[in-house]
This record gives C-alpha cells, sequence and structure tokens, in this order.
C-alpha cells in the first residue's frame, strides 16, 4: 500500500495562503513599517536621481580612460581612431545631457519656488 506525499507545490501554496490570511482570523492589526528611509515619494525620486548622476560621473572617466587606451594602440588603424573618436564623443554628449538636465531640474525648482 503506498501513501501519497502531497506535492511541494500544494504545500508551499498552502502555508503562504494560511499565513497571509492568518492575521484576518485572528483579529490582528497588520502594520507595515516603511522599509525605505524616506518620508516622500519626492525625496525617493530625488535620492535615485542623485544615485544616478554619481553613478555617471563615476563612469564618464571611465569611458575617455577606454577611449584613450583604444586612441594609444590605433597604430594607424582609421577603424580603431574613429571608435576612439566616436567614444570621446559619446562621453562628452552623456555628460553635457547629465548636467544639463540636472541644471534644468534645479532651475525650475527655483522658479517654482520648491526647496530640496
Amino acid at each position: 500500500m503506498k501513501f501519497s506525499t502531497p506535492r511541494p507545490t500544494k504545500l508551499i501554496l498552502f502555508v503562504l495562503l494560511l499565513g497571509l490570511t492568518w492575521p484576518f482570523f485572528a483579529g490582528a492589526q497588520i502594520v507595515i513599517d516603511n522599509p525605505l528611509r524616506y518620508a516622500s515619494i519626492q525625496e525617493l525620486i530625488d535620492a535615485i536621481i542623485k544615485f544616478l548622476f554619481l553613478i555617471a560621473l563615476a563612469v564618464s572617466p571611465l569611458m575617455v580612460v577606454i577611449g584613450a587606451f583604444y586612441l594609444m594602440t590605433a597604430a594607424g588603424d582609421p577603424g580603431r581612431v574613429k571608435t576612439a573618436k566616436t567614444i570621446f564623443l559619446y562621453t562628452a554628449i552623456g555628460l553635457f545631457v547629465i548636467f544639463l538636465a540636472r541644471g534644468l531640474v534645479a532651475l525650475i525648482r527655483s522658479a517654482m519656488g520648491v526647496t530640496p
């Protein structure tokens, strides 16, 4: 005689369902604390923008070094020289866009009277 064991997926689903519905049956109040250290969505978005700005500032010198490596090791190959120039150009354009975006946000905030 064989005894069948419950499938792990059904068991996991049952335990998950029981864990989620148990506070309702017990009459407990569910309180979820804010896992972030920011009090509002605006502060969270500002922190994300600041993080992306710092990442861009860290990556741009790396791209300049990579472009310089391509230029130094070109040995007269016009394809590698063009690749190096393209890397320099795109890095400069990227930095310009990043600084322009940051400045534009600051300008709009000061025009509207919003303090960071």
